[in-house]
């Protein structure tokens, strides 16, 4: 997989420049001036990390954050936004230092965490990890968005899905290009 970097419109691969997730990457990259929107034709799913804000003009595109970008366990909200909101392309997005790789490894904090911030017993902090972990783990960002966009582009053959990935270093927008 390569990155590419977005820092001009040519940059931009010439089968997505013209559609909302070219103009995503415009937006967002570029700053280009805002068109006002009627409607959404995108679908932009990225991780619930608060690192990350998006450039967009309002009524662009709808937006499921959830984390690491995970969309199987709302792949009804997906089949919402394309049935009756009208989508036609979905962006997935994926970021460095992703806080869902490697969840094996936060077991503990997480077990206190819930401990402390949420009154749990240890007991049932450390079965709901056991039980959800496994769900929401990623091992590589890139890898994975890579995999679900081909996984989500098989269910819904008729939408364009795109791998895109956020670098947290410089707040930029990248093409992953396999």
């Amino acid at each position: 997989m390569v990155l590419k970097k977005i820092l001009e419109i040519k940059d931009i691969p010439e089968e997505i420049v013209t559609t909302p997730v070219g103009e995503l990457l415009q937006y967002h990259n570029l700053k280009i001036p805002f068109k006002n929107y009627k409607s959404a034709e995108l679908l932009i799913a990225m991780c619930m990390d608060n690192r990350k804000q998006i450039c967009i003009p309002e009524n662009f595109a709808y937006i499921i954050r959830t984390g690491g970008g995970n969309l199987r366990h709302a792949e009804f909200k997906v089949s919402y936004v394309i049935a009756i909101g009208g989508v036609t392309h979905i962006a997935l997005i994926a970021h460095n230092n992703c806080g869902m790789v490697n969840l094996v490894s936060k077991k503990e904090d997480f077990i206190a965490g819930l401990v402390k911030n949420a009154g749990w017993s240890k007991e049932k902090a450390e079965e709901h990890f056991i039980n959800f972990a496994p769900m929401f783990e990623i091992e590589n960002e890139i890898d994975f968005v890579v995999t679900e966009a081909k996984r989500l582009n098989a269910k819904y053959p008729k939408i364009l899905v795109v791998p895109l990935f956020y670098n947290l270093d410089d707040n930029l927008l990248y093409y992953i290009k396999e």
